[in-house]
């Protein structure tokens, strides 16, 4: 997905891009767990800031009257253009289970909607290896370059059998941290933060979803 985010930014505006992050994506999940209370399934809810909305809006020609209102046909249009993930993507969502990295499919059930002047877009993955019941489950939702800034302002909704216990944890506000922002702040706007010595700096900034799910 990035580089269509790159070059859809790139084209569409001259005015010179911030220092990363260039997108904020406001996120949310819910984790459905099957009749047994296993964990089966994550969907995932993206909203997007007004600014990216709309150049979306405007490369898909979307809402021509201004009314900020999104007919059924372009609605259809919307659905799906940010699901084109390449097999390298990981769709910005690191989970594990202790040491164990959890394998999740691709893209299912996507949706799309436009209110307020910002897009939200919903999609399923399902969880392709069996979770040990109480053990704990971290969900991270970043983009390791920090091009697109994900925070977990949405609702964490746990939907089917069984009780999971949810809780958010964000980044230790400590020096280290600030001195990194400091450093991302100096960045020029095309810069790779990981040539500028800046590796995986989304994961140091990402939130952690923390479960666990059918402890006893």
């Amino acid at each position: 997905m990035r580089p269509i985010l790159i070059l859809i930014l790139t084209s569409l505006t001259a005015v010179p891009l911030a220092a990363h992050p260039h997108v904020f994506i406001d996120t949310g999940f819910e984790l459905i767990l099957d009749d047994t209370g296993q964990m089966t399934h994550v969907r995932v809810i993206w909203q997007y800031d007004d600014f990216y909305s709309l150049l979306i809006t405007e490369d898909m020609a979307l809402d021509s009257d201004g009314d900020g209102v999104l007919a059924e046909e372009e609605i259809a249009m919307l659905t799906g253009f940010d699901m084109k993930w390449d097999e390298s993507f990981n769709g910005d969502l690191v989970v594990t289970q202790g040491d164990n990295p959890v394998a999740l499919s691709g893209p299912q059930e996507v949706t799309a909607s436009f209110a307020d002047g910002r897009i939200t877009t919903t999609h399923l993955r399902a969880l392709e290896v069996p979770l040990v019941p109480g053990e704990t489950l971290i969900m991270k939702a970043y983009d390791p370059t920090y091009y697109v800034a994900y925070e977990v302002t949405g609702p964490v909704a746990v939907t089917g059998g069984g009780v999971c216990h949810v809780r958010q944890k964000a980044p230790d506000p400590d020096a280290d941290l600030r001195a990194l922002q400091e450093q991302l702040a100096t960045l020029d706007a095309q810069a790779d933060p990981q040539d500028a010595g800046l590796p995986n700096i989304g994961a140091q900034m990402a939130d952690s979803v923390i479960v666990i799910c059918g402890a006893s």
